[in-house]
C-alpha cells in the first residue's frame, strides 16, 4: 500500500528506480533540479526540463493524460547530488494554483507501484511549486514531502537554485537625448495592469543603437556620410563604364486581381491596390507549427506556446503593444484575437486587426513579432509565416514566409509603417531573430527595426 505524506513529512525510499507522477486539473510541465548541499546546482546541466529532457541519473518520460514524469535511476545519481527537487509549473502563466483542485504528486518504483502520495495543498496565487524531493541521508535515500510555492515565476525559481537565465541583451545609449514624445494617452508605460514584467534594470523603452530619429536638427533620419553621397561600391561601375550597381526594387502595389504576393525578407508593398484603392482595415494573421520530434518519446510535437503581438511606435518611441494580456490598443485601433498555446491546426494561429483610419496620426510603425514563452527557439518552429488580408473581403493580399529557423527566441516577423512621402502604409517583411520569450523583454530592442 501507498503512504499518504503530508507537507513536511518524509519516509524511505528502498528501491533504485523511482517515478514521480503528477495528477493535476490544469496544463503543466514537471521539471527537476539536481542540487548539493548548498542547494544549488553544480551546473545547468542539473535542470531537467522540456528543453532538456536528461539529466544526471534523472529523465523525463510521458505520463498519459498528463504531464511527463520524472524517471529517477538512484545509484546514477552523482555523489555530490544531495536532493532532487521534482517541480510543477502551470503552462498558463495567468494560472494559479488557487484556481484549481490541488495536484497530487506520487512516488512509484518501476513496476508501477505507488509507494507515496502527497496531495499539494495550501497554496493560492503561485503557479510554480517544489512538490516532492528525493534525497540522501545517511548513504540511504528518502522522500520528503515539501509544497514550497513560488509567486516569483519559472525563471525565479531556477536561479534561486544556480541555473543561469539569459537576459535580453541592454540596449545601447542613445549618442543624442530623443526628441520631446509626440501625444499619447497618458499613464505611463507599460500601461496599468497590462501583465508583462517592465524591462530589466536599467533598460529603457527607447530606441536601440542612437540612430537620430527624422525631426532630429541637422538631419533627415540617418545622415549621410561627409559630401552628402555615400561611395560607390567597389567595382561599381567598371572602369570605362557599364552598369551601375543594382538598386533596391521599387515598393510594388497590391493586385486588384485576387493575387497574393509572395514577399521575401526585405521586401516592401505599398498597402494600396494597382487600381488605386487604400486599404483601410486588414488583418495580419500569423501562424507556425511545432517540430515534430522523434527519440525516445516518440513521433510528437514539443509543446511550444509561442505569443504574437504588435508593438506601436511614435517614430522611436513606443506608445503601447497588444497581445495576450492587452487584447486592444488604448485608441481601439488594434485589436488581438486571443492566445494560441500550442500553433496546431492549418490556417492562423493568431489574428490581430488593424484600422489604418483610426491610428493616430503620431503612430508612424506597427511591428508584428512572435515571442517563445518557455524559451524554445525557431529552430523548432516550422512553417512559421505572417499574411496581409484585405478586412473587408478576406482575400490574402500579401504573404511572408519565414525561411529557416533561428537559435532565437523571437522573431520580429513584419511591419506597417507610413512612408514619410505622402503618408501612405507599407508592409515590410522582417525575419530578423532575437532573444526575448514575452512582450516586456523583446520591446527594449526593437529600435532597430523600427
Amino acid at each position: 500500500m501507498s503512504a499518504a505524506l503530508v507537507k513536511g513529512q518524509n519516509g524511505p525510499v528502498n528501491v533504485n528506480d523511482v517515478v514521480i507522477s503528477v495528477e493535476i486539473a490544469a496544463p503543466a510541465d514537471i521539471s527537476a533540479l539536481l542540487v548539493t548541499e548548498n542547494g544549488k546546482v553544480r551546473s545547468d546541466a542539473d535542470f531537467v526540463f522540456f528543453n532538456q529532457p536528461s539529466g544526471p541519473g534523472v529523465n523525463l518520460q510521458p505520463a498519459p493524460g498528463g504531464p511527463a514524469a520524472l524517471a529517477i535511476s538512484l545509484p546514477a545519481v552523482p555523489a555530490e547530488i544531495a536532493q532532487i527537487r521534482a517541480v510543477i509549473t502551470l503552462d498558463d502563466p495567468g494560472n494559479n494554483f488557487g484556481r484549481i483542485p490541488a495536484p497530487t504528486a506520487r512516488v512509484s518504483d518501476a513496476g508501477g507501484n505507488v509507494l507515496f502520495e502527497y496531495r499539494v495543498e495550501g497554496l493560492s496565487s503561485e503557479s510554480i511549486v517544489i512538490a516532492l524531493e528525493v534525497y540522501r541521508r545517511q548513504g540511504a535515500w528518502k522522500v520528503r514531502a515539501v509544497g514550497q510555492g513560488y509567486a516569483g515565476g519559472f525563471a525565479a525559481l531556477v536561479t534561486d537554485h544556480g541555473v543561469r537565465v539569459d537576459q535580453p541583451a541592454q540596449s545601447a545609449a542613445p549618442q543624442q537625448a530623443p526628441p520631446p514624445a509626440p501625444p499619447q494617452p497618458t499613464g505611463g508605460y507599460p500601461p496599468p495592469g497590462a501583465g508583462y514584467p517592465p524591462p530589466a534594470p536599467g533598460q529603457q523603452y527607447a530606441p536601440t543603437g542612437g540612430y537620430p530619429p527624422p525631426n532630429q536638427p541637422g538631419g533627415q533620419g540617418y545622415p549621410p556620410p561627409p559630401g552628402g553621397q555615400y561611395p560607390p561600391q567597389a567595382g561599381y561601375p567598371p572602369a570605362g563604364g557599364g552598369f551601375a550597381p543594382p538598386g533596391p526594387a521599387p515598393d510594388r502595389d497590391l493586385p486588384a486581381s485576387g493575387q497574393t504576393v509572395s514577399l521575401l525578407k526585405g521586401q516592401r508593398v505599398n498597402l494600396r491596390k494597382e487600381d488605386g484603392n487604400q486599404l483601410t482595415y486588414v488583418k495580419m494573421g500569423l501562424g507556425w507549427d511545432p517540430v515534430k520530434r522523434g527519440g525516445m518519446f516518440g513521433n510528437r510535437a514539443v509543446d511550444i506556446d509561442l505569443d504574437a503581438s504588435v508593438a506601436m511606435f511614435a517614430d522611436m518611441n513606443p506608445v503601447d503593444v497588444v497581445y495576450y494580456g492587452s487584447l486592444s490598443s488604448k485608441d481601439g485601433s488594434v485589436r488581438h484575437q486571443g492566445d494560441n498555446l500550442t500553433g496546431e491546426g492549418a490556417g492562423d494561429d493568431e489574428v490581430i486587426l488593424v484600422d489604418l483610419t483610426r491610428i493616430p496620426s503620431h503612430v508612424t510603425t506597427l511591428l508584428f513579432m512572435v515571442t517563445s514563452y518557455k524559451g524554445h527557439t525557431f529552430q523548432q518552429v516550422a512553417n512559421a509565416f505572417c499574411r496581409l488580408v484585405d478586412g473587408g473581403s478576406n482575400a490574402e493580399l500579401a504573404r511572408y514566409t519565414l525561411d529557416g529557423g533561428t537559435p532565437t527566441t523571437a522573431m520580429a516577423m513584419a511591419k506597417l509603417y507610413r512612408d514619410g512621402q505622402g503618408g501612405v502604409w507599407k508592409m515590410e517583411a522582417l525575419g530578423e531573430g532575437f532573444q526575448a520569450k514575452h512582450p516586456g523583454e523583446a520591446l527594449p530592442q526593437l529600435g532597430r527595426f523600427v
